[in-house]
């Protein structure tokens, strides 16, 4: 089934594309991490630096290095 886009991209093209770039990661529990993507796996399981976590849309923590586990994980978008 074609949408006619021809610039369509699979998942796993566009994440490689984006590895080092500011990401959002959202989790299935509301929780938000923003962060520098450093790599993703074919389970999703994430690898961010320069880690900052939102809950309920406010600063809650700021981490060095973070690691999600991709069970977890209910978007990954890429930042501005």
């Amino acid at each position: 089934m074609e949408n006619g886009n021809s610039d369509t991209k699979d998942p796993s093209s566009f994440l490689a594309e984006i590895i080092g770039a500011p990401v959002t990661v959202k989790l299935n529990s509301g929780i938000v991490y923003k962060g520098e993507l450093q790599s993703v796996d074919g389970y999703m399981n994430i690898a961010l630096e320069q880690t900052k976590e939102f809950v309920n849309g406010k600063l809650h923590r700021n981490y060095g290095d973070a690691f999600v586990r991709g069970n977890n994980v209910m978007y990954i978008s890429a930042d501005p």
